[in-house]
């Protein structure tokens, strides 16, 4: 689905960098565009690594 706003474990605020997270990971490995970012905490980094795009499969289907 969407990337959330807070990582599960920590609360610290990670949906702001999703967007650079993407663009950066493009030219560079993930563990560098994440010390670009400056995510440091094992927790929020999993958020990042861990995430699946699906919303694009999940809207072909109508809402009842």
């Amino acid at each position: 689905m969407e990337f959330p706003i807070r990582c599960f474990t920590c609360g610290g605020l990670i949906g702001h960098l999703y967007e650079k997270y993407k663009e950066l990971t493009k030219d560079k490995p993930q563990a560098d565009a994440l010390d670009a970012l400056g995510v440091d905490r094992y927790c929020c980094r999993r958020m990042f690594i861990s995430h699946v795009e699906t919303i694009k499969e999940v809207s072909r289907y109508p809402r009842r």
